[in-house]
């Protein structure tokens, strides 16, 4: 279900944007030598608008969102707009949608910006005119709660990143790639895919869409991202952060397939799936449950600050949250 309207802004010859604004939703017009058409050189991100009880709307971390932006676009050879420029885009354009966002507790709009080169090559070179635009669409709470557990499997065959590609940025080729295993593991019952390294194929890496952390005698676990192949997510740097200040050991280190055998808890995090955690993970035939005759409450504890931060149930004191009236 599409808004409105959506927001459009294209690069000057100088590679700076500027002269943006809002269209009604509809199709865009692209040359059929579109360098995103025929290179893959995008990028997208996402985040979300919610309405508090007094219909005020809370953006949370939008200036995460367009500094991740722009360090893809830099790994891409692609201009971007500046942080500023990104952040007052998402505002002017949830602000003109705001009839679309659900209600309290209901739901949250779906903000998805994309950077892409538009202009005409016909040859492996970065295009020279670059499109940024944002549409948004309401959605139902598909997280249910981060109650609702996932299951996955572990992919052998095919990889979501290697070591000096562009796994560390959400580059729109990155996902096309990985389809093939998504749709087996939908096929075959399972929630997602959870990728290991290309190298070892021993190390864990992440979901399709989300980073993954094992919980083991109170120290939470999650894969690094100094091998330049797992996203920085914003909800992962979240949760660590809120770990952190509860008390909680974090590390950011290689984490292998082995050590989820032996993990209390698994949950994921990412902008669609916010925090779930995991009731089974598969591989190479054989299933480990978690938390099937008591709760997870590391899990618990860190969905519930989170989810009441992000929807502005409680004050947020680290000045993650972004109001409008």
């Amino acid at each position: 279900m599409s808004a409105d309207y959506m927001f459009i802004m294209k690069s000057s010859e100088d590679g700076s944007f500027s002269d943006g604004g809002l269209q009604r939703f509809g199709k865009i017009e692209l040359n059929p030598a579109a360098c995103v058409l025929n290179y893959g050189q995008g990028i997208i991100e996402e985040l979300k608008a919610y309405k508090k009880p007094d219909n005020s709307i809370l953006l949370f971390r939008p200036e995460e969102h367009g500094l991740r932006m722009r360090v893809g676009a830099e790994r891409l050879l692609m201009p971007a707009p500046t942080v500023e420029q990104f952040v007052e885009a998402v505002k002017v354009t949830v602000l003109e949608n705001r009839r679309w966002v659900p209600p309290p507790n209901k739901g949250f709009l779906h903000i998805r910006p994309l950077l892409i080169g538009s202009g005409p090559v016909l040859s492996l070179t970065p295009a020279p005119e670059f499109i940024f635009l944002i549409l948004v669409t309401p959605m139902g709470d598909y997280s249910r709660g981060g109650l609702e557990p996932i299951n996955l499997v572990v992919e052998n065959e095919i990889h979501l990143a290697v070591r000096g590609g562009a796994g560390s940025v959400k580059a729109i080729g990155n996902y096309a790639a990985i389809l093939k295993a998504h749709v087996e593991a939908k096929a075959n019952g399972f929630s997602d895919v959870l990728f290991l390294d290309s190298v070892h194929q021993r190390y864990v890496e992440e979901t399709s869409t989300a980073n993954i952390f094992l919980v083991k005698d109170k120290i939470i676990s999650t894969p690094t991202l100094e091998e330049g192949t797992v996203l920085p997510g914003v909800t992962r740097k979240c949760v660590i952060e809120i770990a952190r200040s509860q008390g909680y050991q974090v590390e950011e280190r290689l984490v292998s397939v082995e050590e989820l055998f032996e993990a209390d808890e698994v949950f994921c995090t990412g902008n669609a799936v916010h925090l779930s955690r995991v009731g089974s993970i598969t591989y190479l035939g054989k299933r480990v449950s978690y938390c099937e005759s008591e709760p997870a409450v590391v899990s618990q504890q860190l969905h519930q600050e989170l989810s009441n931060i992000e929807t502005g149930h409680t004050e947020d004191k680290l000045g993650w949250t972004v109001i409008m009236k």
